[in-house]
């Protein structure tokens, strides 16, 4: 056991995690600090990941070289691609989680990696010397020094879980909170916030009956998150749909006066893209039902998880609202739904690479900075935890642009934007989604990941051989000539116009008509098809073909903004220098400290005037 490390990590949930596997194989040495080590990579909320724009984020975090794809797929029950029928900017990777097995995957992974030590303990204080941080401080007094701190505490920090009028400290059930660090922050000049979460009760499989739901498939060919060579998922359980209905929500309505939501005991901010179950009815009251994924924990367990009935109503209400459930009418609960409220700093107190400005060195990512969900915890952990090493070896920053990647824009909005709410990413937050689909992830970062010591040769490797793939492929197409006699036949039945002469199977495959299915027809009919030419990369080439007009128009939009993403403003510049600035402008640069133009751009009350001030004084 070192009482002195390069990197200390606290908290070890999915930011936890990738922070301090990230800054250990860059070759840190790591303690990782944990209040249980039996809930090392705990799925506290459902047993599942990716999802409209989180499928992107995981597969972003694989490409750099963390691990949440590779334990994703390890412990995967069910794989489904969302948006199929949307365009491939849309489509979304998900899948079903085995909740241990996920927990066992990630500690295994840790314990693998011989940078990793572990501590159980709560850290109660950050040392801090000279704005600088050195260390952390325990609560069994125990003193580790560090050159870097990354703070993941999750739900923890002065949590409280609220069940009717029950009231109990904690940040997830069965598990204490964690007091005194946020008010030292305070004191050391930070500005804390409160906000809450929910979770569903969580009942026996064995006491539905599945045959009063809609079962819900996995795919036929399931895919996977990770670009390396996980294994393949080759059985799946099946998830159900049910609805919720006027007798569950009159039923509900019954521990309204009970709930501390509409009491006010809970004054944090719950994620409103996912709201409980009493919101939804108060809110939606036009609705007379609301959908409900049953959703099973695992390969070897009946404990079910009741999505979209996240609840913190008395557990009275909530089993009798449950009974009314078409298909739950014998029900069985294993443990009632919970809301917890928790700290938080607003994130732009932060710099891009998730730096404090306060005190250098010091890190925080994840719930602490106001997000929610597993894949957006886990990409800032990745990102402190790149950072975390780099500074402490004295390295340049590294960052992602938004025009690289969802992990960009998520950073981006957070420390120019705060937010006021747990956020949650979307795929209309990002500009150029059609760039940064969940096909390319490896195009886009593995180099960038690879350049920093993170992601292996062998997956730069594999990277490049895609792309060479994908080069050879599109070459084939476009000098491949199409006869009508070959093709019209095919075309009539698309519903598509005749050729009339021979023509280009490049112009032919941008056909809307067209579709993915099709393309891989034609394509394997092809005489001068290149060897090895695996699905994916048909799929990657037939994309880049379709929206090679969309995507030249994103190109162009992104290059012309990355001039002012490159334009560096100096930390310490003295903003009252510049009289002309709006007085909210001034106030707001002054406090969030943008480090480009284009990031003070996008900071709410800084003007176009305001932006065009700073580009005249920077003699643009």
């Amino acid at each position: 056991m070192y009482s002195s490390y390069d990197v200390i990590v606290v908290g070890a949930g999915h930011a936890g995690c990738e922070a301090a596997n990230a800054a250990a194989t860059m070759g840190s040495k790591v303690l990782l600090i944990t209040m249980n080590m039996q809930t090392i990579a705990q799925m506290s909320c459902n047993p599942a990941m990716g999802g409209v724009a989180k499928g992107q984020i995981v597969r972003e975090v694989d490409a750099l070289g963390g691990l949440s794809g590779i334990i994703s797929d390890k412990s995967m029950i069910q794989f489904r691609m969302l948006n199929r029928s949307k365009g491939p900017a849309m489509w979304s990777p998900r899948c079903q989680s085995d909740r241990n097995v996920f927990a066992w995957e990630w500690r295994k992974a840790l314990e693998e990696n011989h940078n990793v030590d572990f501590w159980q303990d709560t850290v109660s204080e950050v040392i801090v010397k000279d704005n600088r941080v050195k260390g952390v401080k325990t609560s069994l007094g125990v003193e580790f020094s560090a050159k870097a701190v990354v703070l993941t505490n999750g739900t923890f920090l002065n949590g409280q879980m609220f069940i009717g009028e029950k009231v109990f400290g904690g940040g997830r059930t069965a598990e204490r909170s964690a007091t005194g660090l946020t008010e030292q922050l305070v004191h050391l000049g930070f500005e804390a916030g409160r906000m809450k979460t929910g979770t569903p009760p969580r009942v026996d499989g064995r006491s539905l009956n599945y045959a009063l739901m809609e079962e819900q498939l996995g795919d036929e060919n399931p895919g996977k998150f990770s670009y390396t060579n996980t294994p393949a998922l080759t059985k799946q359980r099946s998830c159900w749909i049910t609805y919720t209905n006027q007798a569950v929500h009159d039923e509900l309505k019954t521990g309204f006066d009970k709930s501390p939501m509409f009491t006010g005991r809970i004054k944090g901010l719950g994620p409103r893209y996912c709201p409980s179950v009493e919101d939804k009815i108060n809110r939606f009251a036009d609705k007379d039902r609301h959908q409900i994924f049953v959703e099973p924990e695992g390969w070897d367990t009946v404990e079910v998880y009741v999505n979209g009935f996240s609840t913190s109503l008395p557990e009275t209400v909530q089993y009798n609202a449950l009974r009314k459930i078409q298909g739950f009418e014998n029900v069985r609960m294993f443990r009632p739904g919970y809301a917890v409220e928790y700290d938080f700093f607003p994130p732009t107190q932060l710099k891009p690479t998730l730096e404090t400005q306060l005190v250098q060195n010091l890190f925080f990512a994840g719930q602490i900075n106001g997000t929610t969900g597993y894949e957006e915890a886990a990409c800032q952990g990745l990102m402190a935890g790149i950072n975390a090493h780099r500074n402490s070896h004295e390295e340049a920053e590294f960052t992602i642009k938004r025009s690289e990647g969802y992990i960009g824009v998520l950073i981006d909005d957070l420390i120019t934007k705060g937010t006021e709410e747990p956020y949650r990413m979307f795929t209309s937050r990002a500009e150029y989604r059609t760039l940064l689909r969940q096909d390319n992830a490896d195009l886009r970062l593995t180099e960038k990941g690879y350049a920093i010591g993170l992601a292996s040769q062998e997956r730069y490797e594999t990277m490049l051989a895609k792309r060479e793939g994908i080069a050879k492929l599109t070459e084939t197409i476009r000098a491949t000539k199409v006869k009508p006699e070959e093709i019209n036949t095919f075309l009539e039945s698309k519903g598509s116009a005749p050729l009339r002469e021979k023509g280009s199977l490049y112009t032919l495959l941008k056909r809307p008509e067209i579709d993915q299915s099709d393309v891989k027809g034609i394509l394997s009919s092809l005489p001068d098809m290149p060897n090895g030419v695996g699905e994916e990369t048909i799929e990657q080439t037939v994309i880049e073909i379709k929206y090679e007009d969309y995507l030249n128009r994103e190109k162009q939009n992104a290059d012309k903004l990355d001039k002012w993403e490159n334009l560096s403003i100096n930390p310490t510049f003295d903003y009252d220098r510049l009289k002309a600035l709006s007085f909210e402008g001034k106030e707001k640069l002054k406090r969030l400290r943008p480090s480009t133009i284009g990031q003070a751009s996008r900071i709410s009350g800084v003007s176009p005037s305001d932006v065009s001030i700073l580009l005249v004084y920077m003699g643009r």
